[in-house]
């Protein structure tokens, strides 16, 4: 297999949706055949959000793997691995927080769009404005070429990115500075800019077919629309724009009759149900086929953090070594 690697990971804090999917998933599933694939569940970045919530956390790792393995993880072919089960990206993280100051974390727009959000403004802790310092070290400790991720996550490449280039500028060269890999921005169904967990507007991975209709037949379309006969303009409808992302070949034949008022809102929508049931069907038939297989979650983290933690610690002994730190008189 390529030695090119690539990494990329996601915060086990509830299920995987479409969002997900399109904006990160079908990528990095898709390099498993050519490169040497590392993915991360960040279990201890998902405490910067739900530190009250940790008792949730076992649940939701083996939700996260099960939605992996669903969406076409290959555990033959790539590692899947825990963050609080390789210690070296914590202290990575340690060397790392000394090349970032406190405006440039500041400055990150989805820190504070998060912040916003959540209502964390006067009450955020250390480890929330840091975690972008502790996403660069998830990355730049397997020293991967390629980072696939959501568009939304654009920022943190590029803090990732600045990281390397300064502790290259600053110790030596180390590390090589990633590209990120972008999937789509998925709309939740309310017609947010963005499909989130936390929203209440997800299509979730592990959804049942009655879900997925109930789901679709909920979402907003255009509303000065009355009747069905009316003319509608499908830029503004949620559901078209689940159209142009899962059924392509037919959106501009959507969009016509949606146009000249041949097709009601209902219809239409019946009709985008039948489709993403369609393209979600593989991903339940695999997930209950891994579902009886118990031990398979337990097996898959135990040795992709295995394999993590070897190629972490390769890539920390050539950052002490590079930094002066390595040493050599402890080793008698």
């Amino acid at each position: 297999m390529n030695r090119t690697i690539v990494l990329t990971g996601d915060r086990p804090t509830g299920k995987m949706h479409l969002g997900h999917y399109v904006g990160s998933l079908k990528n990095r599933f898709e390099m498993q055949d050519e490169f040497q694939c590392f993915f991360m569940i960040a279990d201890y970045q998902a405490l910067t959000t739900h530190q009250n919530r940790a008792g949730d956390l076992a649940a939701h790792v083996q939700e996260m793997v099960l939605d992996y393995l669903a969406a076409g993880f290959d555990p033959q072919k790539s590692a899947c691995f825990l963050q609080s089960q390789v210690p070296q990206l914590a202290e990575l993280t340690v060397i790392f927080s000394n090349l970032v100051t406190l405006p440039r974390l500041l400055r990150n727009p989805t820190v504070k769009e998060e912040m916003e959000k959540m209502g964390l403004e006067k009450r955020t802790t250390y480890g929330f404005v840091g975690y972008p310092v502790s996403q660069a070290a998830d990355i730049l400790l397997f020293r991967p070429q390629y980072v696939p991720v959501g568009p939304d996550q654009r920022p943190h490449i590029e803090l990732a990115r600045e990281v390397a280039a300064r502790f290259n500028r600053t110790y030596g060269d180390v590390f090589p500075i990633p590209h990120g890999v972008y999937g789509a921005l998925l709309k939740g169904t309310d017609g947010q800019s963005k499909m989130g967990k936390s929203y209440g507007n997800a299509i979730d991975l592990s959804d049942s077919e009655a879900s997925v209709r109930a789901k679709v037949m909920n979402m907003v379309t255009d509303p000065r629309r009355v009747r069905a006969t009316d003319p509608g303009n499908p830029d503004v409808c949620s559901a078209f724009h689940y159209r142009t992302v899962f059924d392509e070949a037919r959106a501009d034949q959507v969009a016509r009759t949606c146009r000249k008022g041949a097709v009601g809102c209902t219809t239409c929508k019946a009709a985008l149900a039948d489709v993403l049931n369609d393209f979600m069907t593989p991903f339940r038939n695999r997930r209950k086929a891994f579902e009886k297989q118990p031990d398979l979650v337990r097996d898959i983290l135990n040795l992709g953090s295995a394999k993590a933690r070897i190629e972490g610690q390769r890539t920390l002994e050539k950052v002490k070594e590079a930094m002066g730190m390595g040493y050599k008189f402890l080793m008698g």
